[in-house]
């Protein structure tokens, strides 16, 4: 179960305490079981300040509290403080990845049985687009609608997600597609071929959470072979 520290102090020192923060890191290169490490500072209260710190489990901290660099950085840090620290340990009992869970809806959604939804919801109005196979950006969500909707009249088809990594505005998937080649496609008559493709998009995020601009990489080559495409110039 993933574990997470709560460390508070009150500080007039923050830029001393962040330089300590930083020989932390660097001493424990190797070592340390922390995955993630936030540090903040409260508006209302500039001496205020709170790091969280998160481990993949409870015996990952304790394993990283008996480091001896720890040790001596919790010194460091307990000097710098106005008063004693104070430590809150929390055990993650829900833990959910909003641009994540976006990500995969979209997936899901481009590949729905039936009418293509309006993708509204997770789609902002002025969409950006950028597809190789596309000489120009596609801009806007009723052209991203077209786009789609041509991929689904060429193709019955579904995703599979393998990874997905979000930080910040940014979430970058990595997937596999698979499909059916039931309709015209650029250009290439339906063939009724099994075909597979993979690909990655990476993915920014509007301030209100929806998709604002998609880079997709995928192998089209690959695709156009199965296609039969490419056989004459093969010959």
């Amino acid at each position: 179960m993933t574990f997470v520290q709560l460390i508070e102090c009150r500080t007039s020192r923050l830029d001393e305490m962040n330089r300590l923060m930083d020989d932390w890191v660097e001493q424990t290169k190797g070592k340390r079981t922390a995955t993630h490490a936030l540090v903040g500072k409260d508006r209302s209260d500039a001496a205020h300040i709170v790091e969280v710190v998160e481990f993949p489990s409870y015996e990952d901290a304790m394993r990283n509290s008996n480091l001896p660099e720890t040790d001596r950085i919790f010194q460091g840090m307990v000097s710098l403080c106005d008063e004693m620290p104070t430590f809150i340990d929390l055990d993650v009992v829900r833990d959910e990845l909003l641009a994540e869970d976006t990500v995969r809806r979209f997936f899901a959604a481009l590949a729905t049985a039936g009418e293509l939804p309006p993708l509204n919801d997770l789609l902002d109005e002025d969409i950006h687009s950028h597809d190789p196979m596309n000489p120009q950006d596609t801009i806007g969500l009723d052209n991203a609608r077209a786009e789609y909707r041509m991929w689904r009249a060429a193709f019955d088809f579904g995703f599979t997600v393998e990874d997905v990594l979000a930080q910040g505005d940014r979430a970058c998937a990595r997937w596999t597609w698979n499909g059916t080649h039931k309709g015209d496609f650029l250009g290439i008559g339906p063939t009724g071929r099994e075909v597979t493709m993979t690909g990655m998009t990476l993915f920014r995020f509007a301030d209100h959470g929806k998709i604002a601009e998609l880079w997709w990489q995928h192998d089209q080559l690959g695709l156009m072979q199965q296609l039969g495409a490419l056989d004459e110039l093969e010959q």
